[in-house]
């Protein structure tokens, strides 16, 4: 078990602010955990999933699944049916990522989820078989959060694990274990919509920053007794944009 782990979240096609994060990996030191959402809203998805997928098939990281890895595996089996909710949530800049520049009018929802099959059979697999969660210590690090309702936090359903929201941000966090988690950005946990620092209440730690809106990327390690370092890259190509 390595000394100390790192953790990164909601990158969102910003590979530049990825890069930047990852550059701060020792991979003889730390346990690098990627805790979902390196897709959909910002331009470079394709090559986020790329390096997510090189990191944990090379280096050992854990790529955890989060709602916009669901959502995009979820238009690729029912794309007529997905393709409204999933563009409206980010997913032309991942289809397009993946294609070219006007896929999205060029082809049906059908035409495109083919071709991505097609091409990235092996990305596609590889993010069918990622994790949920990840336990190291007395941490959980999990995209959205855990059913704070269950006695046993791991019969959390699938769905809470990469969805739930308000239920796990305002519930008792009775786990004994200090529960790391991005999908809600952190301006909206700190309640002004401008705060991107870490959010940290009840054994719980947020760190979406919102990079993808004009916020910033954190990347944070921790060792056994809590956060060592935590490394902020604010997004400097335009104006703090919470547009949902």
């Amino acid at each position: 078990m390595k000394e100390y782990v790192y953790a990164i979240s909601d990158i969102h096609g910003e590979y530049e602010l990825f890069q930047q994060l990852v550059d701060f990996y020792d991979e003889t030191k730390h346990q690098l955990v990627l805790i979902g959402d390196l897709n959909d809203r910002g331009k470079k998805s394709k090559d986020c999933f790329l390096l997510g997928k090189k990191l944990a098939e090379e280096h050992g990281a854990i790529y955890l699944r989060g709602n916009h890895e669901e959502y995009f595996l979820q238009f690729l089996q029912n794309p007529e049916d997905w393709y409204p909710g999933y563009v409206r949530n980010g997913g032309k800049e991942t289809m397009e990522s993946l294609l070219h520049k006007g896929a999205t009018e060029e082809y049906s929802p059908t035409e495109i989820a083919m071709m991505i099959r097609s091409r990235y059979s092996e990305l596609v697999e590889f993010l069918v078989q990622r994790p949920l969660y990840y336990e190291w210590e007395d941490y959980i690090f999990v995209h959205a959060g855990v059913d704070l309702l269950k006695k046993d936090w791991h019969d959390t359903s699938p769905h809470d694990f990469i969805w739930i929201r308000d239920a796990f941000h305002q519930g008792k966090n009775n786990t004994g274990k200090t529960i790391v988690f991005g999908h809600t950005i952190t301006p909206m946990l700190h309640g002004d919509m401008q705060t991107t620092d870490l959010w940290l209440s009840d054994g719980k730690i947020g760190i979406d920053g919102g990079a993808v809106f004009g916020g910033s990327v954190h990347g944070v390690i921790f060792d056994k007794t809590g956060i060592v370092q935590d490394i902020e890259y604010q997004n400097m190509n335009g104006p703090w944009q919470p547009d949902f």
